[in-house]
């Protein structure tokens, strides 16, 4: 099996191929699909497997044929250290395909609670967040995000074990009703 296999859009392809990746692996073969289908899934593998790329790839599919750009993805996750990784990824990517991204999470200074705060009212395809910094400048009220299309949850095992469970579920309220549900873990 090959990324041809799923009809993601040659672009996209070529991004994953200059990067070194040529065949799925068994979760990106088994999640691409669904999540391409739109439907809500909780996978479960171990680290290092490709998790990121088996819910990024088909997300990013979709949002380099949208008619419209806004912000499209939420991916939630427990650490800074996860969130700007997953940024990283999306940035290589995103690098060939034109996709943007910010990653969202505290500690630094007032400049770069300004610069997340900007970068969420004039847009990004995506958000990588952690659940504290995010609920602090939803509570703005100057963040939308009544379009969004796909919530993840990454390392979701690790966010409840993490006491993150209240956060989660304030941070759902902000979203639409509508959309798809990707949830991670690696346990």
């Amino acid at each position: 099996m090959t990324f041809h296999d799923f009809n993601l859009d040659e672009k996209l392809i070529e991004g994953l191929q200059s990067m070194g990746f040529n065949t799925p692996t068994p979760i990106q073969e088994q999640a691409i699909p669904i999540v391409l289908e739109g439907k809500d899934l909780i996978a479960c593998a171990q680290t290092g497997t490709g998790k990121t790329a088996a819910y990024l790839l088909p997300i990013l599919n979709k949002i380099i044929h949208a008619e419209k750009r806004h912000l499209n993805t939420l991916i939630i996750a427990p650490t800074r250290e996860l969130a700007q990784q997953i940024d990283q990824q999306i940035e290589g990517i995103g690098y060939f395909i034109g996709v943007s991204s910010i990653s969202v999470y505290g500690g630094g200074d007032g400049a770069t609670w300004d610069q997340q705060r900007k970068a969420l009212e004039e847009g990004a395809d995506i958000i990588i967040a952690t659940p504290g910094r995010l609920i602090a400048l939803l509570a703005t009220g100057k963040i939308v995000l009544d379009h969004l299309e796909h919530l993840v949850l990454d390392e979701a095992d690790r966010m409840l074990d993490m006491g993150f469970y209240d956060d989660i579920v304030k941070i759902i309220n902000y979203l639409p009703k509508e959309r798809q549900t990707v949830l991670f873990s690696a346990t």
